[in-house]
């Protein structure tokens, strides 16, 4: 049953459609177009025009975000509206003008499913008497202040005012100029869900009077910064109105907000030395005088910046526990037993000290992949320290240490001050990685810049070009990493306490695979032990066959690829454990890149095997020599200056002793001797090569084989003296990887051999040679037989001892 009301010549139903609405609020007698979107508005609309005479509730959503409101999302004082006109849009939407008629009240939700639909009842104002002289005086002033608004500038149209002299009703007025304000939805719910015609009047004049304040106060904001205007941009006239609201706020003492407090509060905070200190105290007085837009401000703003974000005063706390420190290096590292006692004679001198220590400049050489870069890293976890990297390799221009004036512009200051203010104390662990391969041109030398920095006499107070004063550096311990030291300038390597990290050898590496190497891989390949397991033969394969290098980078690549490769089969749905056998490792990886073939495996006339020291480790030599008719000595294989003096020297004292040797002088002259060392592509030179290069010609001279099983190093003189030489555990090292037996180094060396750890020396024999008669005899098979015909012969040849004229007559 339906309940009928009559008003305005329309007749109400009491059931009726409900239209959400979001954003707006929609009054009596109020005309607007709405875009409707929702399946279930598009379906209360269809219902409305045609079972509900074109009649529709409009009701404002709470929260305008909500897709599908539920019943308690909005509100129950909504407006009766009457759908003038629909069209339907291409997108989908429908577009409808709707005509408010009068308030009504939700009494009750019939469905809200397909559409919403309401059980409503009118509502209506209190009857005032709208001839009363107070009501009266009341919407005269209501028009009066919207007229001033609308003349202030209030972007409302001035029909409005026309309009509004037809209106003698106090209600129909207010709710007329409540829809052509900008209020928010509960604000203009709120005015419509007042039903005294003179309350409403009276909190929208309020309203009105809160817009005039707001314009007169834009007015004062404009008139307060209209004498600054001769600089028209944007930016300036923002800020000036900025400062004209704090200043009517009352906000400009808030110091939270000021630049220049806050710079002031990092001053307190950073605990800087008395001259940084003044220098940054000057410089934002300087900024306070200047314009902020000016290029100038810019500089002086970033320069504040980076000195009060270094570390000046801060510093981590120090771990000085020897047997955590040393606890932590073994865990990282496998052996390198010098590097670790050196960093615990530091932490034992420093617990003893105290804290006015200064922190050591180290300096790793070695090969590359023995572990010098992860071991700086190790020191930082051990020490309690942070720790960062900074990359020398390449670097060529001075200022990338010392940093750039700050003239010029984007100039910053150099690594050693950015890596400090990145870590965010002073005293940091900072790894100079790759400092033997720095540069040097035109911009200047990094390697001289360096001097400063790693200088304990200077670094105390290393002055950057940027900041321009100075920084305490003695508190870093820096550690330096080099391949070479031969490429390192000389003043800068007598800063530097060297520590020289050889290589591994077979043993070492099956230790190291299976107790960091292996477990790492299958971490980072997914894999656990139920899916695969390495023997140590598989190990020893990938070593010897596929790998031949000092340090441990490519047999970790090789094992990952092993990983890799099981992880494949898994991904497949191959769940049975994989066991990498010799076999296993061929198959993933391949014919073998070195094997047996590239080592002797007979005794050889004229093949000698030599030791070299590279930058990468020690390194194999074979040294061939053959003859031919001709006259004189050829060398080959890109040789340098020295080892080819070196094997000049080694033919002269052959020459000087040829009757020794068993050799006729005629040989020399009717034979030219050819020399080569592969590999022809690779430059060689040094000295150490002389009695490999001597033990070669005489081998072939004489045709006694060399033995495959021994190898040498040395220096030669004309006399026959073997001169030591560097690089002894390398080339040990080398030999070792060969599986050479016999290893013959200069006498001198022997102090040298302390280094080498016991368990090489129990696997190698070592001969001490102090002449090349004592290489030749270790060398060569069958010498000492051979010698004896030497010997025989010579004594056969002997000349007469009657003493011939040292000066005799020439002929004429």
């Amino acid at each position: 049953m339906a309940t009928n009301y009559e008003g305005d010549n329309i007749e109400f139903k009491d059931t009726i459609p409900l239209l959400p609405i979001r954003d707006i609020v929609v009054y009596p007698y109020m005309i607007i177009p709405l875009f409707v979107g929702r399946e279930t508005s598009i379906e209360a609309v269809e219902q409305a025009l045609t079972k509900n005479d074109r009649l529709i509730l409009l009701a404002s959503q709470k929260d305008i975000t909500a897709e599908s409101p539920q019943p308690s999302e909005i509100y129950d004082v909504g407006t009766l509206a009457m759908i003038m006109r629909m069209r339907k849009l291409p997108d989908g939407r429908i577009k409808i003008l709707v005509q408010g008629l009068s308030k009504a009240c939700i009494k009750e939700f019939i469905h809200t499913e397909p559409f919403y639909k309401v059980r409503i009842e009118k509502i209506e104002d209190r009857k005032v008497a709208n001839d009363d002289m107070a009501i009266k005086a009341l919407m005269r002033n209501l028009k009066e202040q919207l007229e001033k608004v609308i003349t202030q500038g209030k972007m409302l149209s001035p029909d409005i005012l026309m309009v509004l002299e037809d209106i003698h009703e106090a209600g129909r007025l207010a709710d007329l100029v409540a829809s052509n304000l900008s209020l928010h939805v509960a604000e203009a719910q709120l005015i419509l869900e007042t039903l005294d015609p003179i309350e409403r009047l009276h909190k929208i004049n309020e309203i009105l009077v809160r817009e005039l304040e707001i314009i007169s106060m834009q007015h004062k904001i404009k008139n307060a910064t209209r004498d600054e205007m001769s600089k028209t941009q944007k930016e300036y006239f923002l800020r000036e109105q900025i400062k004209a609201i704090k200043s009517e706020l009352g906000d400009e003492n808030q110091e939270i907000n000021d630049e220049f407090s806050e710079f002031r509060d990092k001053l307190k905070k950073a605990m800087m030395p008395p001259d940084v200190d003044r220098e940054c105290q000057k410089q934002i007085t300087r900024l306070e005088k200047m314009h902020p837009d000016s290029s100038e401000a810019s500089i002086i703003r970033n320069y504040l910046e980076w000195l009060t974000e270094l570390p000046w005063s801060t510093s981590s706390e120090e771990i000085l526990d020897l047997d955590y420190a040393q606890k932590v290096l073994d865990e990282d590292h496998f052996e390198l037993e010098k590097v670790k006692e050196r960093i615990l004679e530091y932490l034992a001198v420093k617990a003893l000290k105290g804290r006015d220590m200064r922190g050591p400049i180290l300096c790793l050489s070695g090969p590359p992949g023995v572990g010098k870069t992860s071991l700086g890293k190790s020191i930082a976890r051990a020490t309690g320290r942070e720790f960062i990297r900074i990359s020398l390799g390449g670097v060529k221009d001075e200022a990338e240490i010392r940093g750039h004036r700050r003239t010029y512009v984007g100039s910053m200051p150099g690594r050693v001050i950015q890596a400090l203010k990145q870590i965010k104390t002073n005293n940091p662990v900072i790894l100079l990685d790759e400092i033997d391969k720095m540069g040097g041109d035109f911009r200047g030398d990094p390697a001289s810049a360096l001097l400063e920095v790693l200088d304990p006499e200077q670094n105390h107070s290393f002055r950057d070009h940027y900041l321009n004063l100075s920084f305490n550096l003695s508190n870093v311990m820096f550690i330096a990493t080099c391949n070479s030291l031969e490429t390192i300038p000389a003043p800068l390597r007598d800063r530097l306490e060297v520590l020289n990290l050889s290589g591994y050898s077979h043993e070492e590496k099956i230790f190291i695979s299976k107790k960091f190497l292996i477990p790492k891989q299958m971490k980072e390949n997914g894999l656990t032990g139920e899916h695969v397991e390495f023997s140590d033969d598989s190990i020893k394969t990938v070593i010897s066959n596929h790998t031949y290098e000092a340090g441990l980078r490519n047999l970790e690549r090789k094992i990952g690829a092993l990983c890799r490769k099981v992880a494949m089969k898994i991904a497949r749905g191959e769940i049975s454990k994989t066991i990498i056998s010799t076999d296993v490792v061929d198959k993933y990886l391949g014919p073998p890149a070195y094997t047996e073939e590239d080592r002797k495996v007979f005794d050889e006339v004229g093949v000698a095997t030599g030791l070299a020291w590279t930058s990468f480790g020690g390194q194999i030599l074979y040294i061939e020599s053959t003859k031919m008719k001709g006259k004189g000595i050829t060398l080959t294989g890109q040789l340098g200056d020295v080892m080819k003096e070196s094997a000049q020297a080694a033919m002269g004292h052959i020459r000087s002793k040829a009757s020794d040797f068993g050799l006729d002088e005629s040989i020399f002259e009717e034979n030219e001797i050819h020399v080569h060392i592969p590999a022809g592509a690779i430059p060689k030179d040094g000295p150490s090569a002389g009695v490999t290069l001597a033990t070669s010609i005489i081998s072939l001279l004489t045709g006694v084989p060399i033995s495959r099983d021994v190898a040498m190093t040395g220096e030669i003189t004309l006399t026959g003296k073997v001169l030591p030489i560097g690089g002894l555990k390398e080339k040990v090292l080398a030999a070792m990887r060969m599986g050479l037996k016999t290893i013959i180094i200069p006498h001198r060396n022997e102090k040298d051999l302390a280094d080498i750890p016991d368990k090489y020396k129990q696997e190698l024999k070592f001969v001490l040679a102090k002449t090349l008669d004592d290489v030749l005899d270790s060398a060569l098979v069958g010498w000492a037989e051979k010698k004896k015909i030497f010997s025989k012969k010579s004594a056969i040849k002997r000349p007469s001892t009657k003493t011939r004229d040292p000066n005799p007559p020439v002929a004429a």
